[in-house]
């Protein structure tokens, strides 16, 4: 008899502390989830350029996953649609992964590399298209105040007269919420 009632108690024993070590796990697994979203901030930029005879529409969401305060590391997309009147139209569309790196918090400096994929199609009797994949390494600097940087950046492997842009020199606004 104290034989099955030890082995009942060793059965409720092994039961409860099962159960807390799984509510234990599946807390941990939780908090880690709650604790990823948490470092994870959405942001990227819009630019609109208009004047005559010229449109540029841009569109560029990412997220970053903040590693630490100093370090964020994240994916991006763009678009941009681009318009001369009487001359050309593109479509550029593609990716980058991108890594920031705060030494302080009012400094930002940033790495991105930049894949892009160009359309270009000539307008009335500017009769051509030109396709083509587009590789930038941008590396820049800016001035972090809250959730915006406002900074310039300089596209490594850019060459004259080769690619989506025309100056390697690029300033920049992000923001990140």
């Amino acid at each position: 008899m104290k034989k099955n009632h030890l082995s009942r108690i060793l059965r409720i024993f092994l039961v409860l502390s099962s159960s807390i070590l799984t509510a234990q796990q599946y807390n941990r697994i939780s908090n880690s989830q709650s604790d990823f979203w948490n470092k994870v901030q959405f942001g990227g930029g819009l630019g609109l350029s208009i004047g005559s005879g010229y449109t540029d529409i841009s569109v560029a969401p990412s997220a970053i996953y903040n590693v630490n305060q100093y370090f964020a590391v994240g994916l991006g997309a763009q678009y941009t649609y681009a318009k001369q009147n009487n001359f050309y139209s593109s479509n550029l569309y593609g990716g980058s992964l991108i890594t920031l790196f705060n030494p302080i918090r009012e400094i930002q400096l940033s790495a991105e590399l930049e894949q892009l994929r160009v359309n270009v199609s000539g307008i009335g009797n500017n009769n051509f298209t030109n396709n083509f994949w587009n590789t930038g390494l941008f590396l820049g600097a800016g001035y972090r105040s809250g959730n915006a940087t406002i900074g310039a950046r300089y596209n490594v492997l850019f060459k004259d007269n080769k690619g989506a842009y025309s100056d390697a020199f690029m300033p920049f606004v992000r923001f990140y919420f």
